[in-house]
């Protein structure tokens, strides 16, 4: 059973200049039209608070190494947000480990656009149909409706190229 369903617990913000941390209030418990709803404030500096998730920990405030990590994290779009059953997914525990990952990824990435340079398109119904078979879950990366239309291959290529660009920009932002 999900932690949620049987506590409520709030999301976690973090303000990254003061390097402290806030519970905030859940939206049901926001009146409507109230400012507060759109934006978290630090309560000690009045800085924007960056939406940490409801499974985030806050370091201590004097590692700055940790706090500098979290920043980096956030700025790639990397948080804690989950229902607390099976936890945020994997976070690196530091800047290298981190661009280690985005590599990973990206080299998974840039196998997916190997396959789709070299696959042939099907032409005939039975091609499409052992397509079909043989790459669904390849085919259904790039479109949903696999099975009642072929999939291209510059489809493929454009979708995989625009997650490499993703993740570039998210290794310049690290570095």
């Amino acid at each position: 059973m999900c932690r949620y369903s049987m506590v409520a617990y709030k999301p976690h913000y973090a303000c990254f200049n003061c390097r402290k941390t806030f519970k905030r209030r859940l939206m049901n418990d926001i009146k409507r039209g109230e400012k507060s709803v759109l934006e978290a404030k630090c309560p000690e500096c009045g800085g924007l608070m960056a939406n940490m998730g409801l499974d985030f920990e806050s370091p201590k405030k004097d590692d700055l190494k940790k706090w500098e990590h979290l920043k980096s994290l956030y700025s790639v779009g990397i948080t804690f947000h989950s229902c607390g059953c099976s936890g945020p997914g994997y976070i690196p525990n530091s800047k290298e480990k981190l661009i280690e990952y985005f590599e990973d990824l990206k080299t998974n990435y840039l196998k997916n656009i190997d396959f789709w340079r070299t696959r042939i398109e099907p032409l005939t119904k039975v091609e499409r149909d052992k397509d079909n078979q043989r790459n669904w879950g390849t085919l259904n990366a790039i479109s949903a409706n696999f099975k009642k239309e072929i999939v291209k291959n510059q489809d493929g290529i454009d979708f995989w190229l625009k997650k490499v660009q993703e993740i570039e920009s998210k290794i310049s932002l690290i570095k």
